[in-house]
């Protein structure tokens, strides 16, 4: 793939617009990740307007962590219209193997077929129909069992499959990559990982789905490793990692990733 940092750098240069639909915890950190990324966060959710507000937008994240029956349908009416004007979307089926609210609504997602899914190995499982060891919204199976789950599932639905974890996991059902950047301190603080999305979708706009997909995981994990050198522990962590996010430049980008074909 093209030099990571390239992906960064073009990022940056298109600001693009992108619509959240997260939940209630996630909010307030996601749109700061995503300011300090470069691009600009919105955060709506509201039924009668959403599917109206997703026409403006350059692409759409989708987090079904707080999803109640109208962010529900909501979320199923914006991802319809990007899928309609083909524009990328990101789906995060938080949970999804704890409630039949939410297998429900996340095969109602799968069918418009996301961009990209990112999510725990144990979520990918559940995804596939291949059960998995959750413990509500955390992972109880390592990223290494649910490689061929993730293959599968963006084979199914023509996107890209991201499997989060120390190594994290990326493929499109034919190419992947592992990225190992991160920083343990990073799972401590609330919502970084939902936030993560809005990074993936800025980096979607006008870019190639699997290497923007890449490159998005392993800045962020860049960030992390940066922001951990001077933190004293999970609070100094959150306000280093945001200054890490804005001041991390495409040289540093490319020259860090630690990104290996799978």
């Amino acid at each position: 793939m093209t030099e990571t940092g390239h992906y960064l750098a073009k990022m940056r240069a298109t600001a693009p617009l992108v619509h959240n639909i997260t939940n209630f915890v996630a909010m307030n950190v996601m749109a700061n990740v995503q300011l300090a990324v470069g691009a600009s966060p919105a955060m709506v959710h509201a039924l009668p307007e959403v599917a109206e507000f997703a026409l403006l937008a350059g692409a759409l994240t989708v987090n079904i962590g707080t999803a109640d029956t109208d962010w529900a349908e909501g979320m199923v009416q914006a991802a319809a219209v990007m899928t309609r004007i083909g524009r990328p979307w990101v789906l995060d089926p938080v949970g999804v193997g704890a409630t039949r609210f939410r297998q429900d609504l996340c095969a109602r997602l799968l069918d418009l077929r996301p961009t990209v899914i990112r999510a725990n190995a144990s979520e990918i499982l559940a995804l596939s129909g291949l059960g998995g060891q959750a413990h509500g919204v955390d992972a109880g199976d390592p990223v290494e069992a649910a490689e061929t789950a993730a293959r599968a599932l963006a084979a199914q639905t023509g996107g890209v499959v991201a499997v989060s974890g120390p190594v994290d996991y990326v493929t499109d059902g034919r190419q992947a990559f592992r990225i190992a950047n991160g920083h343990p301190l990073m799972p401590k603080v609330t919502a970084l990982g939902c936030s993560l999305n809005g990074v993936i979708g800025a980096f979607l706009v006008g870019q190639p789905p699997l290497d923007a997909t890449v490159a998005a995981l392993a800045y962020y994990g860049l960030a992390g490793e940066i922001a951990a050198q001077d933190a004293k522990g999970p609070g100094s962590f959150a306000v280093a990692f945001l200054d890490a996010l804005a001041n991390l430049t495409p040289e540093a980008l490319s020259a860090g990733a630690k990104v290996h074909a799978a």
